[in-house]
């Protein structure tokens, strides 16, 4: 039976790619994605076949992945950072779900991980991921997770945290958990994760509220023992010292 690899790219597509879908790719005939992440890749292994689109034809892509598939071509469709976090992994599964052929899922350093390392060491106990795209999930579920996320003094993680169309969504979030923690809350964030334009900037929930981001940008919003040790933004595993 034929397989359809789907592989998690990390932030970069060498930096942050493991050796596993490494391999994976440099093995594989057709490589299927979304045409920023093929662009990333293409020079890492020029002499692919590429299947490429825009934002919004996941359907249609992972279709022809799996059509691709089932003549005997050897094909991965790849994501940013890890295929499972808001990447194509359960689509596949879904779409391929009569189809005769295995799925195999290539792990990939989702960006929480990266940015987490990027500030500092902010995820060093419970955290929470959460997308502000309404795209695919209704604006008042997002909310109630916020706030939820925030009664319980987790870590929170944003992706998606705006866009051109969703400009003010990062700030009603910010709202949302100012309902439950400290305006001196310590957060991050980092723009274009292990790319050449990265940057990064550590500041207080209150100041994060009137920051401007984008698609490009990941949020950590620390919890109420995060602090900041050596300029970096540290949330305590909770030993004793």
């Amino acid at each position: 039976m034929n397989t359809l690899y789907i592989v998690g790219i990390g932030a970069e597509a060498q930096k942050t790619m493991t050796t596993e879908a490494m391999d994976i790719l440099h093995k594989c005939d057709l490589i299927v994605g979304y045409t920023v992440y093929i662009d990333l890749i293409k020079k890492y292994f020029p002499q692919k076949q590429y299947y490429s689109s825009a934002m919004t034809q996941e359907k249609q892509r992972v279709r022809y992945a799996i059509e691709q598939c089932q003549k005997g071509i050897q094909t991965a469709i790849v994501s940013s950072g890890d295929s499972s976090v808001y990447g194509m992994a359960s689509l596949a599964y879904e779409l391929a779900e009569n189809a005769d052929i295995d799925i195999q899922v290539i792990a990939g350093v989702t960006a929480c991980l990266s940015a987490s390392a990027v500030l500092g060491a902010v995820v060093s106990h419970d955290f929470v991921v959460i997308s502000l795209s309404d795209y695919l999930t209704h604006w008042e579920l997002i909310q109630k997770r916020i706030a939820l996320a925030s009664q319980g003094d987790f870590v929170i993680c944003i992706y998606n945290p705006s866009s051109k169309k969703r400009k003010h969504y990062l700030k009603y979030a910010c709202d949302i958990i100012l309902q439950y923690q400290s305006e001196n809350t310590i957060c991050g964030i980092v723009k274009n994760i292990a790319r050449e334009s990265q940057q990064s900037r550590i500041m207080t929930l209150k100041e994060l509220r009137e920051i401007e981001t984008d698609m490009f940008t990941t949020v950590l919003i620390g919890n109420s023992k995060t602090k900041i040790i050596k300029g970096k933004m540290v949330t305590p595993r909770g030993y004793k010292l």
